[in-house]
C-alpha cells in the first residue's frame, strides 16, 4: 500500500497535534511536516514536497488561501485541501478560485475526513455540500475556463474519449474536470450537472 505523505498548517496548537495523530493511524498515511503560520507552511512544503496539504484560512504571517493559491502557481499537480470553521461564500470562492481539490468545515467527523483525503489522492475534488449549496444560490459560474470547455462538450454528448481529444487533455484531466464539475454542481452524474449548469445560465 502506497503512503500519502502530508503537510499540516493549523494555527491551533492542540488541534494540529491532534490532526496529526489521527492521521497518523491510517495505514496509508503519514504526517511529514507540520506548521502553525502560512509563511513557514509555504516555505517547508516547498522543501518537503508532501502528496498533499491541509491548510487552515486564518493564520497568521499568509492565510491558508493566500499559501493555496501560491502552491496551485508554483506546484500545479500537488493536493490542496482547505479545513477551517469557516463557511463563508468568500472564502469559499477564493478557494475554489486557487483550485483546491477540497474544502471540508472542521464540524465534520474524523472518518469523513480520512475518505476524503483518500478520494482527493484518488482525483477527486470534493467540497462540503452547504458550501456547493450556498455557491448555487448565489448564482455565480463557479467553473474555470477550462471546465467550462470541458462540461460544453459533455454537452453535446461526447465521451471522454472525444472529449480529450477536442479540448487536448488527457482522458485522466478531462475525468478530473468532469469530477471536479459534479462536485461543484452537488451532482452525481453528467446529465444531472449539465440540468444545474443551464438552469443556472452557466452554459
Amino acid at each position: 500500500m502506497e503512503t500519502t505523505k502530508i503537510y499540516l498548517a493549523e494555527d491551533q496548537a492542540m488541534l494540529v497535534t491532534a490532526l496529526a495523530a489521527l492521521l497518523d493511524l491510517e495505514d496509508d498515511l503519514e504526517v511529514i511536516g507540520t506548521a502553525r503560520d502560512g509563511k513557514t507552511a509555504l516555505l517547508e512544503i516547498q522543501r518537503l514536497q508532501p502528496d498533499l496539504v491541509i491548510l487552515d484560512i486564518e493564520m497568521p504571517e499568509m492565510s491558508g488561501l493566500e499559501v493555496a493559491a501560491a502552491l496551485r502557481e508554483k506546484f500545479p499537480d500537488l493536493k490542496v485541501m482547505i479545513l477551517t470553521t469557516f463557511a463563508q461564500e468568500s472564502y469559499f470562492q477564493k478557494a475554489v478560485d486557487a483550485q483546491v481539490n477540497g474544502y471540508l468545515l472542521k464540524d465534520s467527523s474524523s472518518e469523513k475526513l480520512v475518505r476524503v483525503i483518500r478520494d482527493v489522492m484518488e482525483g477527486d475534488t470534493v467540497f462540503a455540500p452547504e458550501l456547493v449549496r450556498n455557491v448555487l444560490r448565489a448564482d455565480k459560474c463557479p467553473f474555470s475556463q477550462r471546465e467550462l470547455e470541458v462540461l460544453k462538450a459533455v454537452e453535446t454528448g461526447a465521451s471522454t474519449s472525444e472529449i480529450s481529444k477536442s479540448v487536448y487533455l488527457s482522458e485522466g484531466t478531462v475525468r478530473n474536470y468532469i469530477s471536479s464539475i459534479l462536485s461543484k454542481t452537488g451532482t452525481n452524474n453528467r446529465i444531472e450537472a449539465i440540468n444545474v449548469s443551464r438552469e443556472n445560465k452557466w452554459i
